[in-house]
């Protein structure tokens, strides 16, 4: 039987354009070829290409998703979304596929643009009691007074994008005066920023997928950064982090962060590989974000918690493929 052409998509428009293409790659050499031939497509704005290796090979047609190799027209039967920000998390490339009738990996147009923009998140959960930092909200030109919004949520206090990923645009701010500089290092990022009051605690890292109509919480990562807080450098720099699967917590936490971790995730109704973040504090958790499409490099946290729990992750794509196809 001839394996089915699937497409592994990486890139993408925003700052995380370097992690998408190592996250991608890895997934790449994850696929098993003996039941499906994989394709890395790269978009970067409005080139679509064929990689072998850092060679284009072939340009996307982007009427229908196909390109041409050895003047032999493939329209790939699935996409592997690994684009960290616009245009893969945020529901754009999702809405594309569904119009395309192409099944693809992770959460949909709804559960993606919801998870992506942080403060329509937030809200969406503290509708069910998710309990979380208190935070304010801003798009830019909103005025800011910075010793009202001091005063408001304290300090220290986060300024970060509301849309975005890979700790880009984040601040911690301990002083009054740092706070306008924080606040137009979000707006680099995102047309609008969150606020948020710091909750000092345990910072963890839960996956999730479902398999065969479950949800499966993957062993909880204990996350213990160099720096003030988990930043880009901290999270893709040798040594920026000390990372511990599984989290040094008492049985009854974990299982109650699991449990926390598939309540989330079926509210927001994800799908495929997702990453859930919390901060534990006095025994409670405060939920911090949603990644529906989290890092895959070798050293991230999705791939240690697999391996902790005696999983590969070749299979379990595998696993993801074939039941969404």
């Amino acid at each position: 039987m001839q394996s089915k052409h699937i497409a592994i998509v990486g890139g993408g428009d925003s700052s995380e354009y370097v992690v998408s293409i190592k996250s991608s790659s890895n997934i790449l050499n994850q696929i098993d070829r003996t039941r499906f031939t994989p394709w890395m497509i790269r978009i970067r704005f409005d080139e679509w290409v064929v990689l072998d290796g850092d060679e284009i090979i072939a340009h996307v047609d982007k009427r229908d998703f196909s390109f041409e190799i050895n003047q032999q027209r493939i329209k790939p039967a699935y996409a592997y979304i690994m684009i960290h920000g616009t245009p893969g998390e945020d529901g754009v490339l999702q809405g594309y596929f569904d119009l395309l009738k192409i099944p693809y990996s992770g959460c949909g147009v709804y559960a993606s643009a919801l998870t992506f923009h942080k403060y329509y998140c937030d809200n969406f959960l503290r509708a069910f009691n998710i309990k979380m930092a208190d935070s304010r909200y801003f798009r830019k030109g909103d005025p800011i007074d910075p010793q009202q919004l001091a005063e408001a949520i304290g300090l220290p206090m986060f300024i970060k994008p509301s849309a975005g990923g890979s700790s880009f645009g984040v601040s911690k701010v301990k002083r009054v005066e740092d706070i306008p500089a924080a606040v137009e290092a979000a707006y680099h990022e995102s047309g609008d920023c969150l606020v948020e009051s710091f909750v000092d605690g345990m910072e963890l890292a839960v996956g999730a997928c479902r398999i065969d109509g479950k949800v499966l919480p993957f062993l909880p990562t204990e996350v213990i950064p160099k720096g003030e807080f988990f930043d880009y450098d901290s999270k893709y720099e040798v040594g920026g982090a000390t990372e511990i699967t599984p989290a040094r917590i008492p049985d009854a936490q974990l299982k109650a962060c699991q449990d926390l971790t598939v309540k989330i995730y079926e509210l927001i109704g994800c799908k495929g590989i997702v990453r859930i973040d919390f901060i534990l504090k006095n025994n409670e958790f405060y939920f911090l974000e949603v990644n529906t499409i989290p890092g895959m490099t070798q050293t991230s946290f999705i791939p240690q918690q697999l391996k902790a729990m005696g999983m590969n992750l070749s299979g379990v794509l595998a696993q993801i493929i074939e039941n969404d196809l």
